[in-house]
């Protein structure tokens, strides 16, 4: 793949590394294929251009990518303020651009890992922090195509693996947005976030139906318990619209809820088991997205 940067032609014309790789492939006889992703590997070069055409094309560009992005993070070459000398950021911007236009369900985890473990214990394995790069220029590149902040916010912030489902979890956050009971549920979605928060760890487990005392959560412990395998259905089938829509559904409950019940009630395990119940309604609620983040600061 790298042959031609040796060559008299390449060192003379930089810009054409990959090209001539592709003519001096096809002149040694080399399948189609390989001398297309010689030529393709070095895409994207920059913002707007054209991706790998070809599947070979894309899993080797995919690799120079990733390969430069953990060796250099594993020597602690990552970018700096303006600084960028390897151009990190422009292949960073390239595996994203491949992974959510060409929809490949490859798990971004999977890929640092798998990049990291090419260099075995050569390199410090920076997997958080390049993940976190990625992210960022996630976020950056979903800012450019259009979605708002918080919408980012909303599904980025939870790091899911699959970046070429985020355009349609995006969607979904916006169609959720429109809905009439959007609003009041964010806006509950982020109480519970405090409330959880400031109760500590080992919140959670599976909620004690003899403990619900009050009609209004015995109510919406019965809406989370219709609801659950509906979601899950349209997760499933990634119709992340379907699964968020089915939310409306929880607002009466849930106000309910808040306006009747003390959630930090005397009794330590009416207390436990109300915190049970809400750590379960977040997560039913935010399987798609975090809707607290679409609530005003």
């Amino acid at each position: 793949a790298k042959t031609d940067l040796l060559t008299g032609m390449v060192g003379e014309f930089p810009e054409l590394q990959g090209v001539m790789g592709a003519y001096y492939a096809r002149h040694d006889g080399e399948p189609d294929a390989v001398a297309r992703a010689i030529a393709e590997q070095y895409l994207p070069r920059f913002a707007g251009d054209a991706l790998p055409a070809s599947e070979t094309g894309t899993v080797l560009a995919l690799a120079d990518k990733l390969e430069t992005l953990a060796g250099l993070f594993g020597i602690g070459q990552q970018p700096s303020g303006d600084k960028d000398p390897f151009a990190l950021r422009r292949h960073a911007l390239g595996v994203i651009r491949m992974l959510v236009e060409h929809r490949l369900e490859l798990p971004l985890n999977a890929l640092v890992d798998a990049s990291f473990r090419a260099f075995g214990e050569r390199v410090a394995h920076a997997h958080a922090e390049l993940e976190t790069f990625f992210y960022e220029r996630l976020a950056g590149y979903l800012r450019e195509r259009g979605f708002a902040s918080q919408e980012i916010a909303a599904v980025v912030d939870q790091r899911p693996a699959q970046l070429a489902l985020v355009p349609a979890r995006l969607d979904a956050v916006r169609e959720f947005s429109r809905l009439p009971e959007a609003e009041a549920l964010a806006a509950a979605n982020k109480r519970i976030v405090n409330i959880l928060r400031k109760a500590g760890d080992g919140i959670g487990g599976a909620v004690d139906r003899t403990l619900l005392v009050e009609p209004a959560e015995r109510a919406l412990a019965d809406r989370i318990a219709e609801l659950r395998p509906q979601v899950e259905a349209r997760m499933a089938a990634a119709d992340f619209t379907g699964a968020m829509t089915l939310m409306a559904k929880a607002r009466e409950p849930v106000d309910r809820f808040f306006d009747g019940v003390m959630v930090m009630a005397d009794d330590d395990r009416v207390r436990a088991n109300r915190l049970a119940l809400l750590s379960g309604l977040r997560h039913l609620m935010n399987q798609v997205a975090d809707i607290s983040k679409l609530s005003p600061a």
